[in-house]
């Protein structure tokens, strides 16, 4: 009786928090949003098992230039991301420049020593529900500018180590990273309405349980 009134309160707070009202999806439809604190939004994320059957890198188009204007996906989070801004010379190469790798905690001087993560890598979304989506949605989230946690610069090295694990089998060098990381990782999940596993969640729960509770407020992007 107590699980049924715990499931009814979170599901009366979902309903709460969603809009707009009339949901599409599991969680809600494109355009409408969700606030949830931390450890409630671990408990909201969708649960499927996950399968890479029939994954392909190049089922995400990515780093294109969607506003035409002669910057990449990369090269626009570069810009975005730098605290001492590169060098910019036409069509949008860039040199020079600073950024900070929060991954392992460096400064980089250079784009070519950084690659830009998607913080659930493409083959994790493919596993978590993505194989299903149209090739345009894909692309949709290969290049998505919309959500400044959705794309990360980090070292070159950070990103390899890391490749497609998710938070269950990789987390970044930086211990005092960890609660930003996985709040981040949670966010991109809801985003996109992305399912986790078993032991996904497990991890999920575990190693939030001592990060600050804190909202947790996404556009849903599908």
């Amino acid at each position: 009786m107590r699980l049924l009134t715990t499931l009814a309160a979170v599901t009366a707070a979902l309903a709460a928090l969603v809009t707009p009202a009339h949901a599409a999806g599991p969680l809600g439809e494109v355009g409408g949003t969700l606030a949830l604190p931390l450890h409630d939004a671990v408990q909201a994320l969708p649960a499927a098992e996950e399968s890479r059957a029939g994954y392909q890198r190049n089922s995400f188009r990515h780093w294109v230039d969607a506003d035409r204007d002669g910057c990449s996906t990369r090269n626009e989070v570069l810009l975005e991301e730098a605290f001492l801004a590169p060098e910019q010379t036409a069509p949008c190469r860039l040199s020079a420049g600073e950024w900070y790798s929060p991954y392992d905690n460096l400064y980089i001087g250079n784009p070519g020593g950084l690659d830009i993560d998607h913080l659930v890598p493409l083959a994790e979304a493919w596993d978590s529900g993505a194989s299903a989506w149209t090739a345009a949605e894909r692309e949709a989230y290969a290049n998505d500018l919309g959500d400044t946690r959705s794309l990360i610069a980090v070292s070159a090295r950070s990103n390899r180590s890391k490749a497609d694990q998710d938070p269950a089998q990789w987390l970044p060098t930086y211990a005092p990273y960890h609660c930003q990381y996985l709040t981040d990782w949670v966010a991109t999940k809801l985003r996109w309405q992305l399912a986790v596993d078993t032991a996904e969640r497990t991890t999920l729960t575990q190693a939030t349980a001592d990060c600050p509770n804190v909202p947790v407020k996404v556009t849903f992007a599908r």
